[in-house]
């Protein structure tokens, strides 16, 4: 086996702890997460049952080759153990410690079929952050002899990632065990190379590659936006509300109720969504008008305004025919709506319930069309924006109201 004589404290404890189900290193870039957690899979190799295959996972069989294959044969990394791995560029498979282990890239949701029908005992997974959902998800099910194992590893993405929400974030619920690395935390690097790379990343780029931390994605369109800052779970007493609505049918239809509290800063107060593509069922008009009334009923409140899609004419004539009180078209001026939101975050004067479950699903991911800034044009990418539409109309349609009210200098 290979040499574990110069590794941390930290990477010799993540060895020996890597008993669970499912076990994840995570953190920034160089910080010896990768070389622990392939010490691991070596281990588990040569533990494993003769029943179910041994698998590597990737994004492609290409990065598989570059990120695990070629460090497990480099003598200066497993000076013990490289000569055990074989392995041919571009087969599908290799032979690690006497054993075949199957390679499989994972581009897309529809890889998830090349795991249908197979039993597996050892799973590594390579930057299980890009990988997608259903493919893990099938990959797990897949792990079914008895002491199965998936070792992985990934660097950071946004916090509100399928990896950190649905496994991280309930590591006591789930047979898991994780662990997080940061720059620092390899003892292989020098303090001049680890200075030196500190010093190349900045903001967001710093906090994900030297701190391992789990922030919003690069070119976020809402990059003052903290989870922690931002998101509370009680609310204080309300002398105002509003409605902000962005319709949808086959696309997520989305309900923000905003307000103005004592305090003198606005919230999302409260979220009714549907979303017919998960639900496998549409809404009509009036399915819509009923759901939302009989929603702010059960709230017990009235919204001074609701502000409807302008695209939605058809629903607002349903509003108004249903006796829905101050149905009006939102100001849709996406640029100074967007300015709007931002100001109010950046000043702490815009906090969202944490129920809004929806609206913070897609803050961290609502990012800048890359397409467009190369044509000269500030836009954002249109796609997971349905509440975040809606709460930008609710906002940007009543700032006149709640501008002179604020205690913050927005």
């Amino acid at each position: 086996m290979a040499s574990t004589a110069h590794l941390s404290d930290k990477q010799l404890r993540s060895i020996r702890e890597a008993t669970r189900r499912i076990n994840l290193w995570h953190g920034s870039v160089r910080s010896g997460k990768t070389i622990a957690s392939l010490l691991r899979f070596l281990f588990a190799v040569r533990r494993a049952p003769a029943s179910g295959l041994l698998l590597i996972v990737g994004r492609s069989l290409a990065t598989i080759e570059r990120n695990v294959i070629e460090p497990l044969q480099d003598p200066l990394l497993f000076a013990d153990t490289a000569a055990e791995v074989h392995h041919t560029r571009g087969a599908t498979t290799a032979v690690i410690h006497g054993r075949t282990v199957h390679l499989i890239g994972a581009s897309d949701a529809r890889s998830e079929g090349r795991l249908r029908g197979l039993t597996a005992s050892v799973a590594y997974a390579d930057e299980v952050t890009l990988l997608p959902e259903p493919f893990v998800v099938q990959l797990l099910a897949r792990l079914s002899v008895p002491g199965a194992i998936l070792i992985g590893t990934t660097n950071p993405d946004g916090p509100r990632h399928w990896l950190k929400a649905q496994y991280l974030d309930r590591e006591a619920e789930l047979d898991l065990a994780s662990w997080h690395f940061k720059l620092a935390d390899n003892p292989a690097l020098s303090p001049a190379y680890v200075a030196a790379l500190s010093a190349e990343y900045v903001g967001l780029w710093r906090r994900r590659m030297i701190l391992g931390e789990w922030v919003v994605a690069e070119g976020a369109i809402y990059d003052m936006y903290d989870e922690q800052q931002h998101v509370v779970d009680e609310l204080p007493p309300m002398r105002r509300h509003w409605l902000g609505v962005d319709y949808g049918t086959a696309n997520p239809f989305s309900a923000i109720l905003l307000g103005l509290g004592d305090d003198n800063r606005l919230y999302a107060v409260a979220e009714w969504r549907h979303d017919a593509r998960a639900a496998h069922r549409q809404m009509t008009d009036a399915q819509y008008s009923r759901a939302v009334r009989e929603w702010l009923a059960e709230l017990d409140v009235v919204p001074a305004w609701t502000f409807v899609d302008p695209s939605a004419a058809s629903y607002s004539t349903q509003l108004w025919a249903d006796g829905h009180p101050g149905v009006t078209r939102a100001n849709n001026a996406v640029l100074d709506g967007i300015r709007s939101v931002s100001n109010l975050l950046d000043a702490s004067a815009l906090l969202i319930h944490r129920s809004c479950e929806g609206l913070l699903a897609e803050l961290p991911s609502y990012v800048w069309d890359d397409a467009a800034a190369a044509r000269g044009e500030d836009k954002p990418v249109k796609q997971a924006d349905h509440s975040l539409d809606a709460l930008r109309y609710a906002v940007h349609s009543t700032q006149h109201e709640w501008r002179g009210l604020l205690t913050a200098s927005v």
